[in-house]
């Protein structure tokens, strides 16, 4: 299904290039009324790399930037907390107060019950979004030191006019070099509002798409991304998200026959606490195939779960599974994911695992 490099030839199992955010979380509360935050570090692209280090145990990297502060700083001790390697964070020099670069900021609250979840960015001139596509030595990283596997997505596409050429360098030097790559379409339409909207998004995504062997994304990300529209249906709910993924799948197969993998997860929101939640993908070889289905799963904090998907998705593709196994990790982390705060995964291999086999939640002594 797909071809990888050995691990022996490589410094890196994965590497992900994207902008790391400082979360501020206001726990139970709202960020209108909080008096205190707590501090987590969180971006789409790095969330992959984290949970495949800190879960999975796999050596990963970010290419990233941050303007060399404080705040900057408390970035990378978080980052390294995680396990990732930083050696390709490009730091910027801070000018005092932000005028022309800054690190950027979340503030995130979960939201429960019929509140959702509600995220506030803070992100604009950015290190991370002024990274040039020569400020990284692209040939070292996937030439002489060698990588298995790149991540981005279209959340670091959108943050500005130049980052889409440097994902396209970044995968450019990654396809001569043999690396595999995936790409999340992360569609988020206040990202791109500025910058062309949702017009300027498939001019860049449809470009990029071009390079990728595995597409991540749900059916909202491949209309709005890509420019594909699924007819409706009479089907019931859980069954029109499947049916409307595998009729998106055969539109998109026709045009981007460089896909090996398309996957997805599925996500029919009851309450901020409650979601059904599970996970398809495609691949030629295997055809579609469908994690365990979770109806009724109770979350504290969603924001990462499709990231948590990916990584374990990925992780089972790098070590030998086949596309229903891979599907099955995928789904699992990201229900484990979910059940703790903050963007990134707290799970253990072993949990995923007894989920995976379908584990309860008995408390363990």
């Amino acid at each position: 299904m797909l071809t990888i490099r050995s691990a022996d030839d490589c410094r890196f199992d994965l590497v992900s290039l994207g902008e790391v955010m400082l979360r501020l979380d206001p726990g139970e509360g709202r960020v209108r009324t909080a008096r205190t935050f707590r501090a987590w570090e969180g971006g789409g692209e790095y969330n992959v790399a984290r949970g495949l280090r800190r879960c999975f145990g796999l050596r990963t990297a970010l290419v990233s930037a941050f303007a060399d502060n404080e705040v900057g700083r408390l970035l990378e001790d978080l980052i390294l907390t995680g396990g990732v390697d930083t050696s390709f964070v490009t730091w910027v020099p801070y000018d005092g107060i932000g005028r022309s670069v800054r690190n950027g900021l979340n503030f995130t609250e979960r939201g429960f019950g019929v509140r959702g979840a509600v995220g506030t960015s803070d992100r604009g001139h950015t290190a991370a979004s002024q990274l040039r596509p020569d400020d990284v030595d692209w040939e070292h990283l996937f030439g002489t030191l060698g990588v298995r596997w790149l991540h981005t997505g279209g959340i670091y596409a959108a943050l500005s006019e130049g980052t889409p050429e440097t994902i396209e360098a970044a995968m450019t030097a990654a396809r001569r070099h043999g690396t595999l790559i995936s790409y999340d379409l992360n569609y988020r339409p206040s990202l791109w509002k500025a910058v062309g909207g949702q017009a300027r998004a498939q001019e860049v995504n449809r470009r990029l798409a071009r390079y990728v062997d595995v597409m991540i994304g749900n059916e909202e990300d491949f209309t709005a991304s890509l420019g594909f529209e699924v007819p409706d249906t009479d089907e019931s709910l859980a069954e029109l998200e499947v049916a409307n993924f595998q009729r998106m799948i055969e539109a998109v197969g026709k045009e981007y026959d460089n896909f090996r993998v398309v996957a997805t997860t599925l996500r029919t929101v009851r309450s901020a606490t409650v979601n059904d939640w599970g996970a398809i993908a495609w691949s030629a070889g295997s055809g579609f195939v469908q994690a365990t289905h979770r109806p009724g799963l109770e979350i504290l904090d969603r924001v990462g779960g499709g990231d948590s998907f990916a990584s374990g998705l990925i992780y089972r593709l790098l070590t030998g599974g086949d596309l229903a196994s891979a599907v099955e990790y995928g789904a699992a982390h990201g229900a484990l994911a979910m059940t703790t705060p903050g963007d990134t995964s707290m799970a253990s291999l072993k949990e995923v695992e007894a989920l995976v086999r379908g584990a309860g939640a008995r408390v363990q002594r």
